[in-house]
């Protein structure tokens, strides 16, 4: 459920027409619901209640600070894969203590970051990467939580590009050498081992790839227990998947919670979930305005201000967005089937192929659905297009909570070297 719907024959998020954000912000620009983040919370929160559960939020699916703190008041913590998401997360008032450090390339610098913030723990995934986090903490004169996140070899049966769990993808220690890894980290006195970590993926539509991986796993804490090793907590990661299109939905986050209870309930150890997507993308959309409807040889074009670079995932993953018109469409309104693109010099700058719509016309407003995950996080300046507003709402009220970013701000970030400083009067003289 999301809080984006026709009212009065318009689109609004919570009780704001969208066509009043985009005369005040321009377009494109993303759009979140408090409303529909902190019920999404909840929803996930729920069947973890009487549990010792700790809720971090992935914030690699949103990392602005504002949707971060909206779910910090919440009671939320952050799972976070690099030292600059370690510090969105502590400026939005995530505390230290809440905070998870994944990511199978930390730096030493990012190490040391997160040792001096005192930080919940390090989600380790490689043996190096252990024995550098050992070296860094003796060098401040501490030792480091540590989970090693293993990898099961479960085939999540999610996109290729974001299934993590198989032994040929890059992530976590090999399931073969995990009681090795874990007899190392006991020798390093930079190191505190307290638990494991395992994540399969993300977008996961079946509960079935997640009981073959915790089931594992909590075989491993008892194998590990017997090697004499204090394992006090279970870091099961995210992926649970959100409905982006019509048809079969997801597996609801109860039913999730309950197999989670009946595998790992019992196994002694305080529980670490890190949604991200689930929470953050269909409180989430980008509102882009019709440039162009453009007839070709075989098909119809709508063409966007918006693009593959405000949003990535269509190009990237061949993803499903539901896209609707700003105004309501009436009963008897003509409809048309075209794709949906963007103004981008790629093929690929293509949102929707075949999809059939209410008849647009050159400045119409349209939304584009589930766009609050891996939406503007992975947004970039291709074709030197400024990073689009991101805007929250909370009832009758907006707030843009990141500016657009100009074109005049992209070039003052380059630098001209001295020898081409005064060209043009090098030439002159010549």
């Amino acid at each position: 459920m999301h809080h984006f719907a026709y009212r009065d024959g318009e689109m609004a998020a919570e009780d704001v027409p969208l066509a009043q954000v985009a005369e005040a912000v321009g377009t494109p620009f993303y759009c979140y619901s408090t409303a529909t983040l902190e019920r999404h919370y909840r929803v996930f929160s729920a069947p973890f209640e009487g549990l010792d559960a700790l809720i971090c939020f992935a914030v690699k699916a949103n990392s602005n600070v504002a949707v971060i703190r909206t779910l910090a008041r919440l009671g939320a913590g952050a799972d976070v894969v690099s030292g600059g998401e370690l510090d969105r997360a502590l400026v939005a008032g995530i505390p230290p203590e809440r905070i998870v450090f994944s990511g199978i390339g930390k730096t030493a610098g990012e190490m040391a970051a997160g040792i001096r913030a005192s930080i919940h723990q390090f989600n380790v995934e490689s043996e190096p990467e252990l024995r550098l986090l050992n070296d860094i903490a003796l060098g401040l004169k501490t030792t480091a939580p540590v989970t090693l996140r293993v990898n099961p070899d479960v085939d999540s049966g999610s996109h290729a590009k974001i299934t993590t769990g198989r032994s040929d993808n890059k992530f976590g220690i090999p399931w073969s050498r995990a009681r090795e890894a874990y007899r190392e980290a006991g020798r390093l006195p930079g190191i505190e081992v307290v638990g494991v970590d395992v994540h399969i993926g993300s977008q996961l539509t079946d509960l079935e790839p997640f009981e073959a991986a915790f089931h594992r796993v909590v075989e491993l804490i008892e194998a590990l227990r017997a090697d004499g090793h204090a394992i006090d907590r279970l870091d099961l990661g995210g992926g649970l998947g959100i409905p982006y299109e019509p048809g079969t939905p997801p597996p609801h986050p109860d039913d999730y919670g309950a197999m989670v209870r009946r595998i790992a309930g019992e196994s002694g150890c305080s529980l670490i979930l890190e949604p991200g997507r689930l929470i953050a993308g269909n409180a989430g959309i980008l509102v882009s305005r019709v440039l162009y409807v453009k007839e070709g040889e075989s098909r119809s074009f709508v063409i966007l201000d918006a693009a593959m670079n405000d949003l990535l995932r269509p190009a990237m993953y061949e993803a499903y967005h539901g896209i609707q018109p700003v105004r309501e469409p009436g009963p008897d309104a003509s409809t048309m089937v075209a794709d949906f693109v963007g103004p981008v010099c790629e093929s690929a700058d293509t949102f929707a192929r075949d999809r059939e719509t209410a008849a647009l016309v050159p400045g119409d407003l349209v939304v584009i659905h589930s766009a609050g995950a891996y939406g503007a996080v992975m947004a970039s300046t291709y074709n030197s297009r400024p990073l689009v507003p991101e805007v929250l709402v909370k009832g009758d009220r907006f707030s843009v909570i990141r500016p657009r970013i100009g074109t005049d701000d992209l070039i003052d970030l380059d630098r001209m070297p001295d020898w081409l400083e005064n060209e043009g009067e090098s030439r002159a003289a010549e």
